[in-house]
């Protein structure tokens, strides 16, 4: 009879560290993929629009009643005219001009709001933190929408409004942020070490606590520039925007909805350039709040 001799088995060369590494590794080129799409969705759209003044382009009134609804690549429009004989490209660029610079003001302003506002609250605690989580349960309480309408209502639908109307709908989101960060970073041992050498809490909270929250507060508020730029086109489409003669996407899109079944071009185009800005604004922010994790995650370790 033969003898078997049995081999020791052989180590598999899958070791955890290796798949860690196939993990990290797909992770950031997930983060290069979206980093890459997201900037070359918004560079398609903002650079255009911001080099509207200087294409050859006719002017965003400009009317041909000669010329109503040319389709797209028709005799020197790119997008085709709209119902009156205008440009499409060139009010969606202008108009493009309008609902950006309304969108980037609204987030400035939401941002700064709530990062003092979250800071406040997360750092000195007591009636102050009672005070803003009251007010953030109370705004989000509300229909968003409805109440936007309502504001624009009564103080009429001028850029300064809907700028600061989008502003104060959405500090919640960078408060609730801010917040949470600075209840984390007051209890680490630099706070305690500033107590000590007799700075006082306003001063900790402004030299050093705030720096270290800034960084992933501003991400939430890139993140809601799309969202800024949504809601602008919302009240513009239901007529509470800016009004004549500023040509936003969305009155563009209400004016064309008419003649959707016979022009398709009118809503469709600047609907996709809304949506390529929202798409690549948002792949920019998931990208770099990634990015800001993956920094932190090695700095722990």
């Amino acid at each position: 009879m033969s003898s078997t001799v049995d081999t020791p088995a052989r180590p598999s060369a899958v070791t955890p560290n290796v798949l860690a590494r196939a993990s990290a590794t797909r992770r950031r080129r997930a983060v290069r993929l979206k980093l890459w799409a997201g900037s070359v969705c918004t560079l398609v759209v903002v650079l255009p629009i911001l080099l509207a003044g200087v294409l050859p382009l006719p002017g965003p009134n400009d009317q041909d009643l000669a010329r109503r609804r040319l389709p797209p690549l028709s005799e020197g429009h790119l997008f085709g005219t709209d119902q009156l004989g205008r440009d499409l490209l060139s009010r969606v660029l202008h108009g493009g001009q309008v609902s950006l610079a309304i969108g980037v003001l609204a987030v400035l302003v939401s941002g700064l709001v709530g990062l003092l506002a979250g800071a406040a609250a997360g750092y000195f605690g007591g009636w102050v933190d009672a005070v803003v989580s009251r007010l953030l349960e109370a705004q989000l309480s509300l229909p968003l929408l409805m109440m936007l309408l309502l504001v624009v209502a009564l103080f009429g639908p001028s850029i300064p409004v809907i700028t600061f109307v989008i502003a104060i709908a959405q500090w919640p989101e960078v408060a609730r942020l801010t917040r949470s960060l600075v209840l984390v970073e007051r209890e680490k041992p630099y706070v305690a070490a500033a107590r000590v050498l007799g700075l006082r809490r306003p001063a900790i909270l402004a030299r050093h606590v705030l720096p270290n929250v800034v960084r992933p507060a501003s991400l939430v508020v890139l993140l809601l520039l799309a969202q800024a730029v949504l809601l602008e086109s919302a009240l513009s489409y239901l007529g509470a925007g800016p009004q004549r003669p500023f040509a936003t996407w969305g009155r563009i899109i209400s004016d064309g909805q008419d003649y959707i079944t016979t022009s398709w071009w009118l809503i469709t185009l600047p609907g996709l350039v809304i949506a390529l800005l929202v798409v690549g604004v948002n792949l920019l922010g998931d990208a770099l709040r990634d990015s800001a994790r993956r920094g932190r995650k090695a700095e722990l370790r």
